[in-house]
């Protein structure tokens, strides 16, 4: 979906993000600003029906992410294998990312100063450098 459908329909279905540790790939560099995209019935459904899903339950995720995260740094696809590789923080982060995209709509999550009191919310999707 183009910025101007997503400016006229309202709906958000990709979301950026910065990994807390990145993707470390053969060559020694760090990936860690990608992108998640909304995840369809067909992702779901197609996940659950791989062999791979059915062995070990746990693989769903990578699989799920595999499917969602369009870009990591420039890494030229997110596969399997990428996923595999991540730190585990990193797919910590990219599993609460994905609940809160597609389960919650957003990802943004109140909080509150512990000096003042005062309410406010932070992207947990950090997509600043440095953010997580």
């Amino acid at each position: 979906m183009t910025a101007v459908a997503e400016a006229s329909t309202g709906l958000r279905t990709e979301y950026p993000f910065t990994l807390p540790r990145g993707y470390v790939d053969e060559h020694g560099q760090v990936h860690r600003s990608g992108v998640m995209r909304l995840a369809t019935a067909r992702d779901e459904i197609t996940t659950q029906a791989d062999q791979r899903a059915k062995q070990n339950p746990a693989y769903l995720t990578v699989l799920l992410l595999a499917r969602t995260v369009t870009t990591l740094g420039s890494v030229p696809e997110v596969d399997h294998f990428v996923i595999e590789n991540l730190f585990a923080s990193d797919l910590a982060f990219l599993q609460d990312l994905y609940r809160r995209i597609n389960a919650e709509g957003h990802t943004e999550v109140g909080v509150a100063c512990p000096n003042c009191g005062h309410d406010f919310a932070v992207d947990v999707a950090g997509d600043a450098p440095g953010g997580s």
